[in-house]
């Protein structure tokens, strides 16, 4: 009965995220009677609509299988994350740091904390885990010079001061960011797909798959859940500057905040995986995600930048860039020998707890 009245209410969410949407839209004008409830309603309501696009995503990823399944989960987290730097770039003054500091947190957040719970979690219950070494190489081969192009190299050109890119060169790392994106797509889904395929005692199949009326039920739920999701994200984008206020915070931790907002349903994806001893799926996930975020919320943001005119400031200072070195090689040990343990997990995670702390104590 219980399973039920969950699946019901995952149905309804996104419809109910779409109405609230509106309404929330029609009661801007009388923001200020409301004070903070109506940001904080907007919050509220786009978590629940956050976590029903991602349960329907996993729906249609269980009946297209891998790796079709984590990419159809990754671009609906991505879509959510885009829509959130924008509505934030866009409001006020606007927030030319912001894409900067939340592809970085998805970077950090993702490889080192998300990857090391998950090493953690499976490592205490079956001690050693299995993962296809070419499947975790490929990521990584594409996720690092994405990373540093976007990240450390504009601090270091000398076409305009600070870390940003003219224009031209702006768009010209998009393009190649796209088309590195695509060939990547290319390889995990049609020319190596076996690579990201998990074979290694995960437990993939225990449950049957979806019908088709489920499947088309669920696209359909997902596409008006996503839409919700990017009416909602104005509203919510004041809420969040608000919180961070409120705490004191240094605007660094706005990107942090995005982050986690974001990956907040994914990571849930990631750990249950680990914990049914699919690494594979998890890695998929997880590192999947960071390219993502990179491969496509960079473009966007990038256009958006340039159509508007805006400043986009992409490069990251010294202690963030040894930061990101640092766990590039982490992960190139971690992810060297096929098989991993609860070790390089929890130095991922002190990884993690350093850059928290840094966006705090800087």
């Amino acid at each position: 009965m219980a399973g039920r009245y969950r699946l019901l209410a995952w149905r309804v969410a996104p419809l109910a995220g779409l109405a609230a949407a509106l309404g929330l839209s029609a009661l801007a004008s009388h923001a200020s009677a409301l004070g903070l409830a109506l940001p904080v309603l907007g919050l509220v309501v786009l978590m629940g609509v956050v976590f029903a696009c991602v349960w329907h995503a996993d729906i249609i990823a269980h009946r297209t299988g891998e790796p079709y399944g984590t990419l159809v989960l990754t671009v609906a987290v991505t879509v959510i994350e885009v829509a959130l730097i924008l509505s934030i770039m866009l409001a006020g003054e606007g927030k030319p740091t912001l894409a900067r500091e939340t592809v970085f947190s998805v970077i950090m957040v993702v490889c080192n904390g998300v990857v090391g719970l998950c090493l953690i979690l499976g490592g205490l219950r079956y001690g050693e885990q299995g993962f296809r070494l070419p499947g975790a190489s490929a990521y990584l081969v594409v996720l690092m010079p994405l990373a540093s192009f976007t990240l450390i190299l504009p601090t270091w050109t000398t076409s305009v001061p600070g870390p940003v890119y003219t224009t031209s060169q702006l768009a010209f790392v998009s393009l190649v960011t796209i088309i590195l994106y695509g060939v990547f797509l290319y390889v995990q889904t049609v020319r190596h797909r076996d690579y990201f395929l998990s074979d290694l005692g995960g437990a993939s199949d225990e449950h049957a798959l979806p019908g088709r009326r489920q499947l088309w039920e669920s696209i359909v739920l997902l596409l008006v859940g996503l839409v919700a999701v990017v009416l909602l994200a104005k509203g919510v984008s004041g809420s969040i500057e608000t919180a961070i206020a409120a705490l004191g915070a240094p605007t660094e931790a706005v990107g942090l905040l995005v982050a986690l907002l974001v990956l907040l349903p994914e990571t849930v994806a990631a750990l249950r995986a680990a914990r049914a001893n699919e690494l594979q799926k998890s890695l998929n996930l997880a590192l999947g995600s960071s390219l993502a975020t990179i491969g496509l919320t960079i473009p966007a943001v990038s256009l958006l930048a340039i159509a508007l005119h805006q400043r986009l400031e992409l490069g990251v200072d010294m202690h963030d860039t040894v930061l990101l070195v640092l766990t590039f090689a982490v992960s190139l040990v971690t992810f060297g020998g096929g098989r991993t343990n609860i070790l390089p997990g929890f130095v991922h995670l002190v990884l993690f707890a350093v850059f928290v702390f840094m966006v705090f104590v800087p």
